[in-house]
């Protein structure tokens, strides 16, 4: 009996041994000159989530390129991370996003979009305000993001209490008036600047005639995109 009871002990540790090795496998996926190494810790993480996080990546991640920065990583890494407890974090071309929040939100895809845009910013010791780091990150989710209504993601309406320096949504929604109203392109040229580490306060004067407060107070005024 001891002996039966060491055996059918043994194969339920392998059984699980092999489980979590299978969770933590990486699906290396190639197109088009890019790599994405998919790594998740999760064996119950949606296939068909990981699939659209997978095609989200490849649709969104040349464009970004394209459009902000030519020289970003062609190789890049995602691992869904059980242990992690916010939503996504990205650092050295790999984003971890966290298993527990896409459990409760696997409509939200275009996280991947958001923390691409890390990977195509890469600005390094930036001199730049953390701010406008996210904010443009969520504008190029606004712009490029491939399904943001099934996520119920969208631009929040100005409202008093509101400043610029309230970073994501509400920072990215100034951009966008901004490109909007005679400034095409500022974003862009916001970008770069944090780039090569050359923001300083007076770009905003420098590109749109205005600073940054009178920008805030004009688009205050008048918010509508």
């Amino acid at each position: 009996m001891k002996r039966t009871t060491t055996v059918l002990l043994s194969m339920a540790l392998t059984m699980i041994f092999s489980h979590h090795l299978k969770a933590q496998e990486t699906e290396t996926i190639k197109k088009d000159g890019l790599t994405l190494n998919f790594t998740s810790q999760d064996p119950t993480f949606d296939p068909a989530l990981k699939k659209r996080m997978i095609e989200t990546f490849f649709k969104v991640y040349p464009l970004l390129s394209q459009e902000y920065n030519p020289n970003t990583n062609k190789e890049v890494y995602f691992v869904i991370d059980t242990a992690y407890d916010g939503v996504a974090a990205t650092g050295a071309g790999k984003v971890t996003y966290s298993a527990v929040y896409f459990k409760k939100f696997p409509g939200d895809v275009d996280v991947v979009t958001h923390e691409v845009m890390h990977i195509v910013q890469n600005y390094g010791r930036s001199n730049g305000p953390g701010w406008l780091t996210e904010g443009i990150a969520d504008y190029v989710r606004y712009k490029f993001g491939v399904d943001n209504p099934g996520a119920g993601w969208t631009l929040p309406e100005l409202r008093s209490t509101h400043s610029y320096k309230n970073s994501y949504r509400i920072t990215a929604r100034f951009l966008a008036w901004l490109e909007n109203h005679d400034n095409k392109g500022i974003v862009k040229k916001l970008d770069s600047s944090l780039r090569d580490h050359t923001y300083t306060n007076e770009i905003w004067q420098k590109e749109t005639g205005k600073s940054l407060d009178d920008l805030w107070k004009a688009y205050s005024e008048k918010p509508a995109l």
